[in-house]
């Protein structure tokens, strides 16, 4: 199963990343995307982009949620 949430909001990317942050094994990051490994779970891709018009207090952002192949419901 493969998850994707875009949103322009940031109290909703707030939300996510604050409820991810005490599970989070390891991070990396990039010019214009972050990677989580979220134990039990797998990796969580969050990248963003300038809005269109562009305003540079809004983003775009994409947070896409892959499991990991040996993580199952039952873990």
């Amino acid at each position: 199963m493969f998850i994707e949430i875009v949103t322009n909001d940031l109290p909703q990317y707030n939300l996510i990343y604050n409820s991810i942050s005490q599970y989070v094994d390891s991070t990396a990051t990039s010019a214009d995307m972050q990677a989580f490994k979220v134990k039990e779970l797998g990796m969580i891709y969050v990248m963003s982009q300038d809005a269109v018009p562009y305003n540079p207090l809004r983003k775009v952002y994409t947070l896409q949620v892959a499991p990991d192949k040996g993580i199952t419901s039952y873990n």
